[in-house]
């Protein structure tokens, strides 16, 4: 690969092997529609919707203008004891989409700033209730909430714990993972059925050991993405509901991969027909342009937050938390901008119907290639899972290169290959991006 025109001495990029990838730069210039374009001037098609972000595909327009428009009349004000109208309409817009009572937005800039915000949105609630003692939360094994010590702390992904062990929360436990790789290794466009309830540990183990009176929360992704695509067993997050109504537990969506279309319906808990007491969301809200994060909450935790302080004085502040850039101005135009686009092309539905091509195309193509144990495919997303090599992660990177040096960009996730193209995605796009996926597998077997 020719290198850039430019120095890469400074720059530490994120979850990346910078050693390898001083080797062999990968660095894009621009984009449009479904495509890249590399330094070298090679055209990348985009497979990932550039990490789970682009589900409209890239520099759209109207999204561009909205920016262009805002940044000429108001470019920033502050979050702290004032508004600005963009962040009240993208609340606005964005509660309309949510399902049940999540009627209450809490803006922030990322999903890891969600998953914090959620965490202590629920320690709040519950001392606002008088059960302060309930400060345990459970997550799951393999699962991501981000990179902050809240999220890392419930997330269940070893290598973003090991470093930082010292400093992560306490009272923390996880769930069992939602994979069978025996009985369902490969999945298409289905829930898989267990011969076993795998929420029996959290029931019979988990919960009494803590004593259900003592846990906060419970934060799952509906589907889990940045492990590699795994799909719950069919019926496992309407139990998790029940279990949470049971004990006075909130439940916690992290759909901040799932959101917005993913699903081909707004959310994942429409998809599965579960309303959480928070859902947090990130990435399609702006098309990935500009950062904006944030979390639905249900109308009970705000008005129990705003109860608790009704004795207290006008000027006192109910929830001690929020970040400088809460509810920025740019990025709430964006992200209306974007909600807008989705709605005029209608691209949630669209997003369903290409996930139907896109697993078919998958499975069709990939499955009894050499080295290929799994395949997972539901929604406008699917992963293909390797036999491991002699180094962990080391087939599925080399794939991934070998996609990229052909002119596709796939997502390495341990031993997968993920595939989450925008929603625009057209058939002959699919078929391209398998082809060259399936070539790369036939390669490094």
């Amino acid at each position: 690969m020719a290198r850039p025109d430019f120095s890469m001495e400074h720059l530490w990029l994120p979850f990346t092997p910078n050693r390898s990838f001083a080797q062999a730069p990968r660095v894009f210039v621009a984009a449009e529609g479904m495509h890249f374009t590399a330094h070298d001037g090679r055209q990348v098609l985009d497979g990932i919707s550039s990490l789970w972000c682009v589900g409209a595909g890239h520099k759209r327009r109207p999204i561009n203008e909205a920016i262009k428009r805002q940044l000429d009349t108001l470019d920033y004000a502050t979050a702290f004891q004032a508004g600005n109208d963009q962040a009240f309409l993208a609340a606005e817009k964005i509660a309309a989409l949510a399902p049940g009572d999540l009627n209450k937005v809490l803006f922030c800039n990322s999903g890891s700033e969600a998953a914090d915000t959620s965490l202590k949105l629920a320690l709040a609630y519950h001392r606002a209730r008088g059960e302060g003692h309930r400060t345990v939360f459970i997550g799951r094994e393999r699962a991501y909430h981000g990179v902050g010590f809240g999220g890392m702390s419930v997330g269940g992904i070893p290598a973003n714990r090991k470093a930082f062990g010292t400093a992560l929360l306490p009272r923390v436990d996880h769930m069992r993972f939602i994979h069978d790789p025996v009985h369902h290794a490969y999945i298409h466009g289905q829930e898989p059925v267990w011969q076993e309830d795998p929420l029996l540990e959290l029931e019979q183990r988990i919960l009494p050991l803590h004593d259900p009176s003592n846990v906060a929360a419970i934060i799952v992704e509906p589907v889990a993405g940045s492990a590699g695509w795994y799909i719950p067993p069919q019926g496992y997050l309407k139990r998790l509901r029940q279990i949470c109504d049971k004990h006075g537990i909130l439940l916690i969506f992290d759909e901040v991969i799932t959101g917005f279309g993913r699903m081909g319906t707004a959310f994942a808990a429409d998809f599965y027909g579960v309303v959480p007491d928070m859902l947090n969301f990130a990435k399609c809200v702006t098309n990935g342009v500009i950062p904006l994060g944030g979390v639905l909450c249900s109308d009970r935790l705000y008005e129990s937050l705003m109860n608790a302080h009704a004795a207290s004085p006008a000027h006192a502040i109910e929830f001690f938390h929020g970040y400088t850039y809460s509810g920025h101005p740019v990025a709430c135009a964006a992200a209306l901008a974007t909600l807008n686009l989705f709605e005029e092309e209608q691209l949630f539905a669209r997003a369903g119907r290409m996930g139907t091509v896109l697993g078919d195309a998958m499975h069709a193509a990939l499955q009894g290639l050499p080295t290929v144990v799994g395949i997972r495919t539901l929604g406008l997303a699917g992963a293909v899972e390797l036999a491991p090599a002699a180094s962990p992660g080391q087939r599925a990177y080399q794939v991934f290169m070998t996609c990229f040096q052909n002119g596709v960009l796939v997502r390495p996730a341990g031993e997968n290959l993920v595939l989450c193209p925008p929603y625009i995605v057209e058939a002959a796009q699919i078929e391209q991006m398998v082809g060259v996926l399936a070539a790369a597998i036939r390669q490094h077997a």
